[in-house]
């Protein structure tokens, strides 16, 4: 499996509907931790973006599962950029690993 650093941005203007869609988006997220895909995510300072480590077999495989994320569903990520990542060293590397 490759991994991913995936960054998304958020729509903006629209801080009441990510609220609102978050807690869908969340649960969505801890079902890919315990499927072993995501192996961390969080939003950056001001919560204007996000960084999420993902493992996919490919960048189609990667863009399939990104599409059924309940923001992407609800319209709230305006771009999503995504990078192969080689961990090497620390808990994320041995994760990866697995």
């Amino acid at each position: 499996m490759t991994v991913f650093a995936v960054e998304y941005r958020y729509a903006t203007g629209v801080p009441d509907r990510l609220d609102e869609v978050r807690p869908a988006h969340r649960a969505w997220l801890r079902e890919r931790a315990e499927e072993g895909l995501l192996l961390a995510s969080g939003p950056y300072e001001g919560g204007a973006s996000a960084l999420l480590i993902f493992r996919a077999e490919d960048r189609a495989a990667l863009d399939a599962l990104l599409a059924k994320d309940p923001f992407a569903q609800a319209g709230l990520i305006a771009e999503t950029g995504a990078t192969v990542w080689n961990p090497i060293i620390g808990l994320l590397a041995e994760a990866a690993a697995a």
